[in-house]
């Protein structure tokens, strides 16, 4: 188990990830953020990108679950909903519960599974204390309030670190 909170490779944004990346690391499952991993907070449901980026991962085998840290299911579940996708939400990261549910209700591995999301202390975190592969990506809208300007300075050194950035 690692407690790292450097990403294992950083991106501009989510459609930089390519599926045919991932099958070349052997990824079958695609954990994802929602809030601004694939859609700014403010956007109610998928918009054309991110929904023609989904069906190109399930087109090559790759599916995308959604985890999410939200307190209400209901905008995680409408945007699922839209995106044809199954997620869990209240996963509570970075604790390992929500990654193991998402990687036995997809029937896959840590080895096949990588987590995308644009927080060191949940998805990242999450995804290294689970063995997974941690993908970082900038917020989508950029952070938004004081809390969030705060927290991605604070990322600042860590992504620093990544040897495979993509920015």
């Amino acid at each position: 188990m690692s407690l790292s909170l450097v990403p294992d490779r950083l991106y501009a944004a989510y459609w930089n990830i390519t599926p045919a990346m991932l099958q070349s690391w052997g990824i079958r499952l695609l954990l994802c953020d929602l809030d601004y991993t694939l859609a700014p907070r403010s956007m109610a449901r998928p918009d054309q990108k991110v929904l023609d980026w989904v069906q190109a991962m399930q087109q090559h085998g790759i599916e995308v679950m959604i985890l999410s840290n939200n307190r209400s299911s209901a905008r995680v579940e409408m945007f699922c909903k839209n995106m044809g996708i199954t997620y869990v939400g209240h996963a509570g990261k970075p604790a390992k519960r929500g990654y193991r549910e998402a990687m036995a209700k997809a029937g896959v591995t840590n080895r096949e599974t990588a987590m995308l999301g644009d927080k060191l202390l949940t998805d990242v975190l999450g995804a290294k204390r689970s063995n997974i592969l941690a993908l970082m990506v900038e917020p989508l809208g950029g952070p938004v309030g004081t809390w969030n300007h705060i927290l991605h300075m604070l990322q600042a050194p860590f992504k620093a670190m990544t040897k495979e950035n993509y920015i």
